[in-house]
C-alpha cells in the first residue's frame, strides 16, 4: 500500500491484533492508514515493536485542589477531615495559585500519556468562580496536549449552602462542560440530586456525581440517580464516582445494582487510590478495601473507568498521575492476574472512560484523531503488570512528549539499555 501521510509510525504492536507489527500513517492529525507495511517516502519513526495504545483518558480528577499538602494536616485520614481541611484551604485560593498547582498536576498527566481528562472543579458561595476561571484558562493553554473537560460541582453541599446553586448556574452559563453533584455532603440528598438534574437539563449538560462514598450497604442514592436518569431520558449522560458502598454488598445485591445501573445508562468511575486511603478508617483490624469491583460491573453492561481522583492533598496524599499505575493498583486490590483481566484493567483507563465521557472518534481506527501513546513493551497485559512508563505520546498527530529509555552503566561494557523490555 502507498500513502503520502505526514509521517509514519513503523513496527508498532497494537493491542488485540495478535502481536503482529503494523505501520500507522498520520495525516493532518488523523490516522490515515494502518497496514502491515506502508510504502511511503514520508518521514518515519521505527518503534521497534513497541506497543501503541489510544491515549489514556482520566475521567475523574481534581486539578483545582491538587498539591496542597503543605496547607493541610492529616490526623484522622477520614473523608470528613479531608473535606473540612480543603474547605479551609480553599478560602485562600487565587486564580494564579490554582492555575500554577493545576498546571503542575496536568503536566504530570501529559507525561504519563493522558490525552483526555475530566476534572471536577469546586464552585460554591465562598470560592465563587475562582477555580473555574483558572482551570478554564488551563484548558485553553494545554489544548495542544490534552482535551480537558470541566465538571463544576458543590463539594460542600447544595441545599444546605445558600448561593451555591446560583454560582453553579453562572459557571454553566460561562462554559462549564458538565455539572456534578455530591449528595452525601448535603442535608437533603434527594433534593440535591433533583436540583443537579434540573440544572443539567436547563443547560443541556451531562452529569457526574460523587456518590455513596461509605461502606454502609443499608441505603444508597443510586436508586434516585437511576430514577432521575430514566425520568429525564438521560441514559448515557450520567456517571457516578466512588460508590464504595457497592464493595460492601453481598453478590446478589451487587449483581442487581449492576443490572439496574446498566439499564439506566449510568456509568461508574472507581477511584482505587482515594477509596483505599479514606475508607475503613473505623476498623482496627480486618480493614475492608472499599474498592468497588468495576470489572464485575462491566460484565453486567455498565460502562466503567478507573481514574486518579486526587493528587497530593488530604483526600489522597500521593500520586504521579499514571493511569497505568492506577490500573495496576486496581488489579492488585481486585486480585486480577491473568492476561485478559489485566487487559480489561487497561480498557478501563482507555476505551471505558472515553465512552463514559462520550469522547467522539476515539481509538486506533482510520479517520480518528491520532491521539496515541507508545509503551516500551509488546503486550497490553505487561504494560499493567510491570507499570511500564510511556515513551512518548501524540495529540492530534503532534508529538507531545518523549521519554528516553534508561541505561545501565555496566563495568567494562559502557552504557547499555537494561534488559527490561517485555517480550
Amino acid at each position: 500500500m502507498t500513502t503520502s501521510g505526514d509521517f509514519i509510525l513503523r513496527n508498532a504492536v497494537l493491542a488485540g491484533r495478535g502481536g503482529h507489527t503494523f505501520d500507522i500513517a498520520i495525516r493532518d492529525g488523523r490516522i490515515a492508514e494502518i497496514a502491515a507495511t506502508i510504502e511511503s517516502a514520508a518521514r518515519a519513526e521505527d518503534l521497534g515493536g513497541s506497543l501503541v495504545l489510544p491515549g489514556f483518558v482520566d475521567s475523574h480528577i481534581h486539578l483545582d485542589k491538587s498539591c496542597i499538602l503543605d496547607r493541610c494536616r492529616i490526623s484522622q485520614g477520614t473523608l470528613q477531615e479531608a473535606i473540612s481541611q480543603v474547605a479551609a484551604a480553599k478560602r485562600d485560593f487565587t486564580e494564579e495559585d490554582v492555575y500554577a498547582r493545576a498546571a503542575r498536576t496536568l503536566e504530570k498527566a501529559i507525561l504519563q500519556g493522558t490525552t483526555a481528562m475530566r476534572t471536577h472543579v469546586e464552585v460554591d458561595a465562598r470560592i465563587g468562580l475562582t477555580s473555574f476561571n483558572a482551570i478554564r484558562k488551563l484548558k485553553a493553554d494545554y489544548a495542544w496536549a490534552i482535551d480537558l473537560e470541566l465538571c463544576v460541582f458543590p463539594q460542600e453541599g447544595l441545599i444546605n449552602d445558600p448561593g451555591t446553586e446560583e454560582m453553579l448556574a453562572a459557571a454553566c452559563e460561562q462554559g462549564a462542560d458538565l455539572i456534578g453533584g455530591c449528595p452525601y455532603a448535603d442535608s437533603d440528598r434527594a433534593g440535591h440530586i433533583d436540583r443537579i438534574f434540573k440544572l443539567a437539563r436547563r443547560f443541556d449538560l451531562d452529569i457526574d456525581f460523587h456518590l455513596d462514598f461509605d461502606l454502609d450497604p443499608s441505603w444508597t442514592d443510586m436508586a434516585e440517580v437511576c430514577r432521575q436518569a430514566d425520568a429525564h431520558r438521560y441514559g448515557g449522560r450520567v456517571a457516578i464516582g466512588h460508590v464504595t458502598k457497592l464493595s460492601a454488598m453481598p453478590p446478589a445485591e451487587f449483581e442487581a445494582w449492576g443490572k439496574r445501573l446498566a439499564a439506566a445508562g449510568v456509568a461508574v468511575t472507581v477511584l482505587p487510590s482515594t477509596d483505599l486511603f479514606l475508607t475503613g478508617r473505623d476498623h482496627d483490624h480486618n480493614v475492608p478495601r472499599g474498592v468497588t469491583h468495576a470489572h464485575k460491573l462491566s460484565a453486567h453492561g455498565v460502562t466503567c473507568s478507573l481514574a486518579t481522583n486526587n493528587v497530593l492533598n488530604p483526600f489522597t496524599p500521593f500520586g504521579d498521575c499514571s493511569l497505568i499505575r492506577i490500573a495496576n493498583l486496581y488489579a492488585n486490590v481486585a486480585q486480577l492476574g491473568d492476561a485478559p483481566s489485566l487487559c480489561s484493567c487497561l480498557d478501563m483507563v482507555t476505551s471505558g472512560p472515553a465512552k463514559l465521557m462520550n469522547v467522539a472518534h476515539y481509538g486506533l481506527d482510520v479517520g480518528n484523531p491520532a491521539d496515541l501513546v507508545v509503551i516500551d513493551c509488546r503486550e497490553a497485559a505487561s504494560a499493567v503488570a510491570e507499570i511500564v512508563a510511556p515513551m512518548s505520546a501524540y495529540k492530534r498527530g503532534r508529538l507531545s512528549f518523549t521519554r528516553a529509555r534508561p541505561t545501565l552503566n555496566r563495568p567494562g561494557l559502557g552504557a547499555r539499555p537494561p534488559l527490561l523490555r517485555s517480550t
